[in-house]
């Protein structure tokens, strides 16, 4: 019986091993899926051709196909973002398919308000620039690297200071006192203009522009000014990878003004007669003391990975900064973890955003100087006589005590602190779910924190006669900000034959809490503690406004929807509508209503354009929206508030003085900018040559503006915040693209763009409380003005014919006494332009080569004018005796003018030569660690064409009250950078 059953058992397991062996010799075709970069592609789908059978790549990018006997099969393998490939594969044959990355694909995609959508169905302007198309080099700011890339959308950089950020104006100003800065939302944290500090350079993906009110009015209240959307980088599913840049400049000052040197400055006094006790007998170079050549690094490690249902990215960057004016410097450092996780078989995302960041900055001085001429430190250099010492023989700081409040701008540079410092902190959690065919539900919470300080010292030792009669004076200010968001929202897409049906609705919540103090102490016995140590001051010197704090807060609800609609890809409409309640405006009108609606023609789909064989695409867009803007407006700006106002001495005591420091204004509501847009986009020569027309006019009504009031009736001051006037912005956009040359080897593409703007003021009159307010003919910058029919900083100026036998200026309209009517309404001031520009464009041509890239930036804008504000100060000939003038005051002959003439209004007009950048990339295969290598050069600011005389024309553009003024601003540098991109294995 044992024999008999270790036969039949024997006989089995002899059957299932032939079986197994049998099974395993059947054909097999394998192989392995690796990116542009050769690393494996996780994840990729392989789908044999004829069949429904398909697999996909392991976390080695290897894939197994069965076989059933054949010799060959035909795959294709396809993966999100890169071109889909066929092949044909033999069996036993593993083979390594390497996938191009699908740019069309990629760039074809933009992020809209609260969610993304193809560009060839978006019907709003949108500008989209990917991290590609960014301006390279050494960058401090995302600003920076804009600059230039988009139509309508002007980008200043006053300066070089570390640590200040461009600013940045889409189609013009637009407000008065709401507010011209746009909306900011990274990964869908919105935030101000301070959020674009925590965004790392070297981390962003894209960046798309909203700039219609079509676009914009899904934002309600804080789209008005545009909305920049930013979309930092995350890592793929599947590939990990670890990524090392690294930028090094140096930056010098390529422009100053010529000034006289000490032989020239001695020479011209004596023949001006000034009294020889004003020479000191030295030689000094102040400008060259103060400057020196500055540094900048930029350090950033990122690294991600991840599975099917996990990935994550995470980064630290640090920008160190060493200013070209002494003793000014910026560092920031920012770390930041995304991650992104499936579950519920994919139907639920989870998205998880923490970002920190610490800056650290020491600002050179602004506001010193002479009572008549206070300014930066820099504009300081050019003021001090070439003749001065730097010290005293007893080694202490020179200072003249025969020139009214003399000031050493060396003593200055190195006895005055003036820190700035922030701890940044936020973080965002997104849930998307999918509930059931089409429909899905999200929600999305962030937090922001920012915490700041400043502490200023300024000592007796810096020779300002402020700090000499107090002994010292420091301060410190603190500052809190807190802002939180959260939304809900339900969305439904459907597809039902030819229509295509997209609907969004959103719950959206803000709050922001923003609370600080003051502190300020004088009479330091010494400087050792600097503002460290206030209470070592003199408690007796503690004035009115030496001590302070605030806290306020503020609450946003608004309820949005958004409809886009499409038929047979030729018919597209989108219309949203949102209502905004804010706490922010007066008791009688919390809520505004924004709503906004645009179409678009694909005009190539039509049956009547398939036989032509011009047009790749033609697309005719056109909307209207109705955007809100509070920014300018304070959470206590509508109500009545009482502040101390000096002091009274009564009963033999000091006592302090009340009054009414603002009327209240229950009706201040929401400013309305009305905005039409009308936009042609169109790709010809198989989409070599690309371009976008828009054409826009918006009307901005209720427009916010402190009017001056009469002290009768509800007024308890001379000025309210309120709804009064309106202001007109039209303009015409460009952008052009074409590929001159495109080859598997080399690509030469073309590109720029151009803008127009006419800006004009409709009415600044209305009637407030009852009482009707003719306002007109506002000072708005230096002999700029807001006039009823006009631009924004309209100049209304007297004319310049001569000097007279005593070297007094004389202007056109004088009397026999020289006196001239120089009010605003003056028929002898004359309008002589504006001080915002007409146009402004862009040429950024690039080129490829196999592994090497060329890239260039040039910009500029025109049809301003600046007043030269430092050269009126630098050329008047009466004031040698006490400081330098400019080598160009002596044939100019000006001894003194009572007067603000055009002859220092200047064209300011300019061509800069802002960016070039060349680059090689080495690929690596035999090389186990390292994927591949880039290496670039950068020069930033190389050349500048201008007539304008003064440092540079790129001046205060910002729409305020000094615009168009310059009065000195920090040296804007040239750089020149080498970079390093290291990807890893």
């Amino acid at each position: 019986m044992k024999k008999i059953y270790l036969f039949k058992y024997g006989l089995t397991i002899l059957f299932l091993v032939s079986a197994f062996t049998l099974f395993a010799q059947k054909p097999a075709f394998t192989g392995k899926v690796v990116d542009e970069n050769t690393l494996p592609l996780s994840g990729a789908t392989i789908h044999l051709k004829g069949s429904a059978q398909l697999t996909v790549t392991n976390s080695k990018g290897v894939f197994t196909i069965p076989g059933n006997n054949q010799s060959a099969i035909v795959i294709t393998i396809s993966y999100i973002g890169y071109d889909t490939v066929e092949k044909v594969i033999t069996l036993n044959e593993s083979v390594v398919t390497q996938l191009t990355p699908n740019q069309k694909t990629l760039s074809n995609v933009v992020v809209v308000g609260y969610g993304t959508a193809r560009k060839k169905d978006v019907t709003g302007a949108v500008s989209s620039i990917s991290s590609k198309d960014l301006n390279p080099g050494t960058v401090t700011s995302p600003l920076q690297q804009l600059a230039g890339k988009a139509a309508g959308v002007n980008i200043t950089e006053v300066g070089s200071e570390p640590g200040v950020a461009p600013t940045i104006r889409i189609r013009g100003i637009t407000s008065l006192e709401g507010g011209n800065d746009p909306l900011i939302v990274v990964d869908g944290i919105q935030g101000n203009m301070d959020l674009l500090d925590q965004v790392p350079p070297s981390e962003i993906a894209s960046v798309d522009i909203l700039k219609d009110a079509s676009a914009t009015a899904i934002y309600g209240s804080r789209g008005a000014p545009g909305v920049i959307l930013i979309t930092t980088k995350k890592s793929a599913a599947g590939k990990s990878s670890v990524e090392f840049t690294e930028n090094s400049s140096l930056d010098v000052i390529p422009r100053k003004l010529k000034m006289l040197n000490a032989a020239q400055w001695s020479n011209e006094a004596n023949a001006l007669g000034v009294d020889i006790s004003a020479n000191h007998g030295s030689n000094t170079d102040w400008y060259s003391l103060l400057t020196q050549n500055g540094y900048t690094q930029n350090h950033a490690l990122a690294f991600g990975g991840g599975a099917n249902e996990f990935n994550y990215r995470a980064s630290l960057s640090v920008i160190d900064q060493t200013g070209v004016v002494v003793n000014s410097n910026y560092k920031k450092y920012v770390g930041r973890i995304t991650a992104t996780q499936k579950t519920l078989d994919d139907r639920l995302i989870l998205t998880m955003n923490v970002n920190s960041g610490i800056n650290a900055a020491s600002y050179e001085p602004n506001g010193i100087g002479n009572a008549a001429f206070s300014s930066n430190l820099i504009t300081q250099a050019y003021v001090a006589r070439p003749t001065d010492p730097v010290y005293n023989t007893d080694g202490t700081y020179f200072r003249d005590a025969n020139v009214f409040q003399y000031t050493n701008p060396y003593a200055v540079n190195k006895t005055v602190i003036n820190d700035v410092n922030s701890n940044n902190l936020f973080g965002s959690l997104k849930a998307d779910l999918n509930i059931y065919k089409g429909i899905s539900a999200g929600w999305f919470g962030s937090w922001r924190k920012v915490d700041g300080n400043t502490g200023y010292y300024l000592p007796a030792a810096s020779t300002v006669q402020t700090a000499i009669d107090n002994k010292g004076i420091g301060n410190i200010n603190n500052w809190h900000n807190d802002e939180k968001l959260m939304d809900i929202n339900l969305s439904y897409k459907k597809d039902i034959a030819k229509n295509h049906l997209d609907a969004i609705a959103v719950y959206e919540w803000q709050a922001q809490t923003y609370n600080g103090s003051f502190v300020q102490g004088r009479g330091f016995i010494n400087d050792l503690a600097s503002y460290n140590a206030l209470q070592l001051g003199d408690i007796s010197k503690v004035l009115q406004g030496d001590i302070s704090s605030y806290k306020n807060d503020r609450r946003l609800v608004s309820f949005l929807g958004r409809l886009n609609y499409a038929y047979n890809n030729k018919y597209l409409l989108t219309a949203s509508f949102r209502r905004d309640g804010s706490t922010v405006f007066g008791n009688n009108n919390k809520w505004g209503n924004f709503p906004s609606a645009s179409a678009a023609w694909n005009i190539t789909q039509e049956k009547f354009m398939k036989t032509q064989h011009i047009f790749n695409n033609l697309k005719l867009r056109a909307g209207y929206g109705i955007t809100g803007n509070q920014q300018g407006i304070g959470p206590q700006n509508s109500i009545a508030l009482v502040g101390q106002a000096g002091s009274v001495f009564f009963g033999g005591a000091t006592i302090p003085n009340y009054a009414a420091t603002q009327n209240s204004n229950p009706d201040l509501k929401w400013e309305t900018k009305k905005q039409a847009n009308i936009g042609l986009d169109f790709s010809i020569l198989n989409e070599r040559f690309t371009g976008i027309i828009d054409v826009y006019s918006s009307n901005t009504d209720n427009l916010l503006f402190n009017y001056t009031v009469p002290l009768v009736g509800p007024f308890l001051t001379t000025s309210i915040l309120a709804n009064v006037g309106s202001l007109q912005n039209r303009g015409i956009e460009l952008t052009l693209s074409y590929q001159l040359i495109k080859t598997d080897k080399l690509t030469l593409t073309l590109s720029g763009n151009g803008t127009l703007m006419q800006n004009k003021v409709l009415s600044l009159g209305g009637n407030i409380e009852g009482y009707d307010i003719p306002t007109n003919y506002v000072a708005w910058g230096s002999n700029a003005y807001l006039v009823t029919g006009k631009p924004v900083g309209t100049y209304l100026i007297l004319k310049h014919s001569g000097v007279n036998a005593q070297g007094v200026e004389t202007v056109v309209g004088e009397d026999a006494s020289g006196n001239v009517d120089q009010s605003p309404q003056s028929k002898y001031r004359f309008s002589e332009g504006q001080s915002l520009p007409k146009y402004s464009y862009a040429f950024i041509p690039s080129l490829t080569y196999k592994n090497f890239d060329a890239s260039m930036v040039w910009r500029g804008s025109g049809g301003n004018k600046i007043y030269n504000g430092l050269r009126t100060d630098l050329s008047l000939l009466q004031n040698l005796g006490k400081q330098n003038i400019l080598a160009s005051a002596i044939p100019l002959g000006i001894h003194s003018s009572p007067f603000g003439s055009d002859v220092w209004l200047e064209n300011g007009s300019y061509l800069r030569w802002q960016n070039i950048t060349l680059g090689y990339k080495f690929n690596f295969t035999d090389i186990k660690y390292i994927r591949s290598l880039r290496l670039s050069v950068t020069g930033q600011n190389l050349a500048l064409f201008t007539k304008y005389t003064g440092n540079d024309p790129e001046v205060d553009a910002t729409g305020g009250s000094s615009t168009g003024g310059d009065y000195g601003i920090y040296p804007r540098t040239m750089t020149f950078s080498i970079g390093l991109n290291a990807i890893l294995k």
